[in-house]
């Protein structure tokens, strides 16, 4: 039985991991953290991380940005292993994630979905291929009119999957309108679509010569980020200190 702390228990998708992890034989909830406390959880909740004094394997992060300092400060004190869902983190918090997984398991995702880190890994192994073939790459990308960034870390991500199996040879362009001119070789286009209650929709779009190939990902529900969340924290319970991703928890490393 792996027992976790949900970091932002009262959020969206703490509330998700919550429900997920009761129907979850193999998971074990012990404690959550939220700064707000005005849901009924069945079990402790502590305002600050800090606070919590419940025995457990990993912490499941998503909260916000500005909620991590104090999390990876616990994680290292502790040496818990922590599933860290929270985006939007800058540069200094980054090298801060990386020096607290020397002292313990942290595993770090632009995107918990299963399905999307499988195409990271199919998208390495295609973009060699078709771009020798002279095949151009543009990323399209659509989530809801609530949403602040643009374009979404995935499809950052997702440009990164190519341009990495391509030696990073190629540039991003986000807006074609400050420019009037032919597309060049060496380009990774990505565009975003904001509107309505969209969750989230990544399509990679190979495009030839008289042909095109398509790479298709649609998240249904917010569920598909909480279910991929549990899996990494089965995963990263018991795991010695270190810099682990989904694609880790996805080829079993």
């Amino acid at each position: 039985m792996v027992r976790i702390i949900i970091h932002g228990c009262n959020g969206r998708m703490g509330q998700f991991i919550s429900k997920l992890a009761e129907s979850d034989n193999e998971v074990e909830t012990a404690a959550g953290v939220d700064i707000f406390t005005g849901i009924a959880n069945p079990y402790p909740v502590f305002t600050d991380i800090r606070e919590c004094d419940i025995d457990a394997d990993v912490v499941i992060d998503f909260a916000s940005a500005k909620a991590v300092d104090g999390l990876l400060d616990y994680c290292e004190e502790k040496g818990m292993a922590c599933v860290l869902c929270t985006t939007g983190l800058d540069e200094t918090q980054l090298a801060r994630v990386e020096a607290v997984s020397r002292k313990a398991a942290i595993l770090k995702s632009a995107n918990m979905s299963v399905g999307i880190n499988l195409l990271f890994k199919l998208l390495a192994e295609a973009a060699p291929v078709l771009a020798a073939a002279g095949f151009d790459m543009e990323i399209v990308e659509k989530h809801h009119n609530q949403k602040l960034d643009a374009p979404s870390g995935t499809a950052l991500a997702l440009a990164d999957s190519l341009n990495g199996a391509l030696g990073n040879a190629y540039e991003y362009v986000c807006d074609r309108s400050v420019r009037r001119a032919v597309r060049p070789e060496k380009e990774i286009g990505i565009s975003a679509v904001r509107g309505g209650t969209i969750v989230g929709e990544h399509d990679v779009i190979f495009a030839g010569r008289d042909e095109v190939i398509t790479f298709s990902h649609q998240a249904y529900s917010r569920e598909v980020f909480a279910k991929g969340a549990l899996q990494a924290a089965k995963f990263l319970s018991g795991k010695p200190a270190g810099y682990y991703n989904m694609r880790d928890v996805i080829e079993g490393r």
